[in-house]
């Protein structure tokens, strides 16, 4: 029997909450730690499924990973990664896959890397292509270009990866993070049109963390020098502006304020446009280096466009706040988001329609025609950024119900715990 999870409706908020450390940084610090030399302690890093996955991949790999409350102790294996003589299970997580991809280049003999049925529906060609203009050949088990894929690694040399109109940025950062260990210099070179490019930048942020500098030649144009290895360091995570989003979601939907600790306006995080499209809906915005705060506002009406290739996971957030405002809201340059934990363009337009919001994709987005959305009982795909932006609504339309709301767990674990604090301070 599916678990549903009904949501009560609020008249307003005032409240203050916590959300998990990045998955993006957690992410990316967890793979720097396990190739570096020494042990390094991340701090408030997100534990969650989706870095579960990695985690586990990574101790079969030859890193030593302990949690200790909000921190993970890492000590890595000094870029000599161990064979793991078995599958690594990456469950659905798209990141881990593409990362894995790039440090099992670097590594002894055969790796072969799997997930679930959705992840495996999930391009991988252009990331594979890049790495066998590096010396590494791979083979995908059923599907060319998807996992299972088996990556024949231990022959990375130096050269040129070039990516041509991508649809993820983590090929690029798969690259990156895996360059320091291959036999020369590595030059990445981004061709034509790449979304999430702020990711990037979070990539070239981590690994200047733990000791190696990437040269930036161009927006489109990367050198990392042979030679270099990453350093064990303390490294703290930043709050997850992602995860935030829902709550500066439910302070624009319901009026009032919430604050948001452990968050940072001025970050690598490319989530932080999200705020930009708040202040020029009419929602207020302040900040300090410790916390973001939005408080809600008559939204301003009429036709809003809102290019998002590089927000895609702000998607869900911007379409439910569509949802209310009143006039249409194009959501445009994201139709990668077909891809994602599930087809995101037509998840939102089926489960708005059941509210008896008027949506529709486009070949690139979304069109959401503002109303009065009423209660629904909401599929969500298992994918936790759906659950999370229709529970949202769920405070402004009475009668929301959600569907699977495990699924969250996926990327913030305490989800439920965070958004019952609303109720608390109202």
């Amino acid at each position: 029997m599916i678990d549903v999870k009904e949501i009560r409706p609020l008249a307003a908020v005032k409240a203050a909450v916590q959300v998990p450390g990045s998955k993006s940084f957690t992410q990316r610090a967890l793979v720097a730690a396990s190739l570096a030399e020494g042990t390094s302690l991340l701090r408030n890093a997100l534990i969650a499924e989706d870095t579960g996955h990695l985690v586990g991949a990574l101790r079969l790999l030859g890193a030593q990973i302990v949690n200790s409350g909000p921190d993970v102790i890492v000590t890595g294996t000094g870029g000599r990664i161990a064979n793991p003589g078995r599958e690594l299970y990456l469950g659905s997580n798209g990141t881990a896959m593409r990362f894995l991809a790039g440090v099992a280049a670097t590594g002894p003999g055969e790796i072969t890397l799997t997930g679930d049925a959705r992840l495996c529906e999930r391009p991988l060609k252009p990331l594979l292509d890049a790495i066998g203009s590096l010396g590494v050949s791979s083979e995908c088990r059923n599907v060319p270009g998807y996992p299972p894929v088996t990556i024949r690694g231990g022959t990375m040399h130096g050269g040129r990866a070039v990516f041509q109109d991508i649809e993820s940025s983590q090929y690029v950062s798969s690259i990156l993070l895996a360059a320091p260990y291959a036999a020369g210099d590595v030059e990445v070179e981004i061709r034509g049109s790449a979304v999430s490019r702020p990711y990037v930048e979070m990539t070239l942020a981590t690994m200047k963390a733990f000791g190696v500098a990437v040269e930036k030649r161009s927006e489109a144009l990367f050198t990392v020098r042979s030679g270099q290895r990453y350093r064990a360091c303390r490294y703290l995570v930043e709050g997850d502006l992602s995860s935030a989003s829902y709550f500066f979601l439910a302070a624009a939907l319901c009026g009032g304020t919430v604050r948001v600790a452990n968050t940072n306006f001025w970050t690598h995080q490319g989530d932080v446009r999200f705020l930009r499209f708040l202040k020029e809906l009419g929602c207020g915005v302040a900040a300090t280096d410790q916390w973001i705060e939005v408080s809600g506002g008559r939204l301003a009406p009429g036709d809003f466009t809102a290019s998002m290739e590089d927000v895609p996971d702000m998607v869900p957030t911007m379409a439910v706040l569509a949802a209310l405002r009143p006039g249409r809201t194009f959501i445009r340059n994201v139709p990668h988001l077909r891809l994602k934990e599930s087809n995101r363009l037509a998840a939102l337009v089926s489960e708005l329609s059941k509210t008896g919001i008027r949506a529709a994709e486009l070949e690139d987005g979304l069109v959401v025609t503002g109303g009065t959305p009423r209660g629904a009982e909401i599929e969500t795909y298992n994918d936790h950024r759906i659950a999370m932006s229709f529970a949202v609504l769920g405070l402004a339309a009475p009668g929301m119900r959600i569907r699977n709301p495990g699924c969250v767990g996926k990327s913030f674990p305490g989800f439920w715990d965070e958004l019952e604090k609303l109720y608390r301070a109202a």
